[in-house]
């Protein structure tokens, strides 16, 4: 069986991060997100992928080739302008087969979830609990059989949601070709199960118990912790000085050198060629990239860093995800919890939004570098390219190539 994949928007919400890559590339636990997606489709038996891609597709198509290094044979299919998700399977309809799988590309779903969805005798839509169903589309049963999905109703007739991970037969296409414009402007998936089950086709509701979604930059936390706590053993292919503290699961890249007093406390996941240390303190559930340097009397903890970063001198950063081949000056601070101890909220797409978190600190685009003794608030979000100067205090949203003084 075949499996299209969903792989073709930016990912809006996730600005400043996809400014410079498609979403379901942001790493977690130093992998991306559709790697990880992948990984659990080869697992279920699942060996032809076909990913549809557009925003920055040539990242995409560089980093997974043709798939032999996951066993699996990948294709690709070009979705030029995002019409919705029903237009991209119908980008891709010529190279599937009579029964095939189709998923967001920005979810993780564990193999064993995606098997039971393949065993089903019927085409099928995967569900899951949430207790927000009201910020997705809402899937109403009736016998086990789906009935309807509402897309982000104001009293959601239940807490099942579309889980944006579907088992289909060609029987889809016929309804593909009758789907309308939906009033976001887009052809969407659910409006053709809609008109299938209007006109008779059974769909059955298959409920995903792990189900990760990535909506916004500070979901990707959640889902680094997710994954981390999965570590089940260390595996150490750089150096450990003497004097360096190892406690938990940790996993230490090639070429990666741990320097003396540094300590760290698993899970966590360091990438090939980092220079850690001395006298750092890495905190539970962070990931760090490679070709990183974390240096003296700097602390991280539950945090992501991406690769080629460096946070070399008498910085704290918590809860916070840095991007791509960033610097942060002697004495930058990320603060991560309000002092009244509330809810951080912070700018989306020009509103602001509720992270859900008591603890959260920042968002920061590739390219970022400050000054020393920058000061970076709670729930600020910095675009890519920005330049802070010394001693600056930043807050809000910072656009891209912005300078801060």
């Amino acid at each position: 069986m075949k499996a299209v994949v969903l792989a073709a928007g930016e990912g809006t919400r996730m600005r400043p991060l996809t400014y410079t890559k498609p979403k379901v590339m942001l790493p977690i636990a130093n992998k991306p997100i559709l790697e990880h997606l992948i990984l659990e489709l080869a697992r279920a038996g699942i060996r032809d992928v076909v990913l549809v891609v557009g925003y920055r597709d040539e990242i995409i198509r560089e980093y997974f080739g043709d798939g032999s290094r996951w066993g699996i044979n990948v294709s690709y299919v070009s979705q030029r302008k995002q019409l919705g998700t029903a237009d991209a399977l119908r980008s891709a309809a010529h190279l599937l087969d009579d029964e095939f799988l189709m998923l967001n590309g920005d979810n993780i779903v564990s193999h064993d979830e995606i098997a039971r969805l393949v065993e089903s005798d019927s085409m099928a839509i995967g569900v899951v609990k949430v207790q927000n169903p009201q910020d997705f589309g809402v899937v109403e049963l009736e016998d086990g059989k789906v009935r309807r999905i509402i897309e982000k109703p104001e009293r959601p007739p239940s807490n099942l949601i579309n889980a944006g991970i579907y088992k289909f037969t060609s029987g889809i296409f016929e309804f593909l070709e009758k789907t309308p414009l939906s009033k976001r402007g887009e052809y969407e998936i659910t409006d053709t199960i809609q008109l299938a089950i209007e006109s008779g086709v059974e769909f059955r509701a298959v409920e995903m118990n792990t189900w990760i979604d990535v909506g916004y930059p500070w979901d990707l936390l959640k889902a680094n912790e997710f994954m981390l706590k999965n570590l089940r053993e260390s595996k150490v292919e750089g150096e450990i000085e003497d004097g360096a503290h190892i406690k938990g699961n940790v996993i230490i890249g090639e070429g990666t050198v741990i320097r003396a007093g540094s300590y760290i406390i698993g899970p966590v996941v360091i990438g090939r060629n980092c220079i850690i240390g001395p006298n750092c303190f890495i905190r539970p559930y962070t990931s760090i990239g490679d070709n990183c340097h974390i240096g003296a009397c700097v602390e991280i903890k539950n945090s992501i860093i991406m690769s080629n970063t460096n946070v070399p001198h008498l910085n704290y950063v918590g809860d916070s995800v840095i991007g791509e081949n960033c610097n942060l000056g002697a004495g930058t601070k990320i603060a991560n919890l309000r002092l009244d101890g509330g809810t951080i909220h912070a700018t989306v797409k020009g509103r602001k939004v509720s992270t859900g978190r008591r603890k959260f600190g920042a968002i920061i685009g590739d390219n970022v570098k400050t000054g020393i003794n920058v000061s970076i608030n709670v729930g600020t979000m910095i675009g890519n390219d920005v330049f802070i100067a010394p001693s600056a205090r930043v807050e809000g949203y910072i656009e891209p190539y912005s300078k801060v003084f």
